[in-house]
């Protein structure tokens, strides 16, 4: 009966987002509810697993999504994307124009969230497009993969930053081990795979003006990298300390640099100042950026804390241990399970971030009884949450519009890459569960 009800919620969930449109957040607050109801929890402690789920998901994930939402805000505003992607072209060359795009989709994609790295990204595609003669999607969408792969496998973005505190994993093993992963995954469904979609046609695109900060007022390429890559740099630098480093005291205080808070927190520090205030900007004008910023994600935030009111029923009614128990009976490895639910999932919500954390509250049981890596458990739920974007994945129709793509066509190109993405990404887990 309780397999059956989880069924019946889960289906309710999907019905919910897809057809009735409703709002996540509150498709996940009404589907929560009914499910503690069905799954006997009393009225009282509905309400206890309610308010203990969204905290405690809230709680560890607020400041590290918020700080990473400002910080690619400024990126984008101050003109600093732009830079990165000017110069990788020049360095590149027309020749090699394709791959200049791809790295510039994984440099930007690290702060950016990907619909705003899109937005911001896609003049830079239609006028290289327009500039060396090429057709759109070869150009855009090596750029475009690079972003996807960012947003779905790597913190600080928010949905794998979510599963790194709901498996307890490590975030820099898990940031080193994605960019294992990143890299095939990036190079074979962006500038490889976009080498059979040269005879592709876009009609006339829909591009929406955006704010364009002139050449002369853009920050330096140094000033633009480093400040965009400061989060990984504060990483990397402190995981290589630590591990050279036998003094007690330092280590702590090492360990206390690399948590995700405060590595945040250091680069916005550091950022506001680089990006802004040495650029000439008043501390006021800045602090209205990240007011923009906080807006922007607000209710990213909301989902991702619903998610986890889910995970706690399933956790207080005891589904949760049912649902391990018929897990860990099918013939499949954990890490290929996970992929298969979260792709599945993917399938039927759409949304990438909203299949991940549900994926995570339904597989979260198993990984506490098995010995399962929890930093390829966040990877493979990440790449599950790519496969097969199609027509309700709103990224499936901003592709579409603003390549002026048919349907066919944004099938042939988009949905394969992303199902390119996936794959790999779970090839790659597989790869690396066999070493680790």
């Amino acid at each position: 009966m309780t397999f059956f009800i989880i069924a019946c919620c889960i289906i309710g969930l999907v019905v919910l987002i897809t057809w009735a449109k409703v709002n996540p957040f509150l498709a996940f607050l009404l589907i929560s509810t009914l499910a503690g109801l069905l799954l006997g929890i009393p009225f009282s402690g509905i309400m206890q697993s309610v308010t203990k789920g969204l905290g405690d998901t809230l709680g560890s994930l607020v400041i590290v999504i918020v700080l990473g939402a400002m910080l690619g805000k400024l990126v984008a505003d101050s003109g600093a994307a732009k830079r990165i992607a000017t110069v990788f072209q020049n360095l590149f060359g027309s020749r090699y124009i394709v791959w200049a795009m791809t790295f510039t989709g994984f440099i930007v994609g690290i702060p950016l969230y990907y619909n705003v790295g899109f937005v911001l990204l896609i003049p830079i595609i239609f006028s290289v497009s327009y500039h060396n003669k090429l057709p759109l999607v070869y150009v855009g969408l090596p750029m475009l993969a690079s972003l996807s792969v960012m947003h779905g496998f790597l913190p600080p973005h928010p949905s794998p930053m979510a599963l790194v505190m709901q498996f307890e994993a490590n975030m820099a093993t898990t940031f080193f081990y994605g960019l294992c992963i990143a890299f095939p995954a990036i190079i074979i469904a962006g500038p490889l795979f976009s080498r059979t979609l040269k005879n592709i046609k876009s009609a006339e695109g829909k591009i929406h003006l955006v704010s364009v900060v002139p050449d002369a007022n853009l920050p330096g390429i140094a000033n633009s990298l480093i400040s965009s890559l400061l989060p990984v740099l504060i990483i990397a630098f402190t995981a290589l300390l630590t591990s050279v480093i036998t003094d007690k005291n330092s280590t702590e205080i090492l360990i206390f640099l690399s948590e995700p808070n405060v590595v945040m927190g250091l680069t916005i520090i550091i950022a506001t100042y680089s990006l802004g205030i040495r650029r000439g900007k008043r501390l006021s004008e800045i602090m209205l950026v990240y007011t923009e910023a906080v807006k922007d994600i607000s209710m990213i935030l909301l989902i991702i804390g619903s998610a986890g009111i889910l995970k706690q029923i399933f956790i207080d009614s005891g589904a949760s241990k049912e649902i391990a128990a018929a897990l860990s009976s099918w013939q499949l490895p954990p890490l290929l399970l996970a992929w298969v639910v979260t792709a599945i999932l993917r399938l039927c919500l759409g949304s990438a971030t909203i299949a991940g954390l549900t994926a995570a509250g339904i597989i979260y049981p198993l990984t506490v009884q098995t010995k399962v890596d929890p930093n390829l458990m966040v990877l493979s739920i990440g790449a599950g949450s790519l496969f097969f974007s199609h027509v309700n994945d709103t990224a499936f129709w901003m592709f579409k519009e603003y390549f002026g793509l048919s349907m066919k066509d944004t099938f042939r190109s988009w949905t394969f890459m992303e199902t390119i993405v996936s794959v790999i990404g779970l090839a790659g887990v597989l790869v690396l569960d066999q070493f680790i």
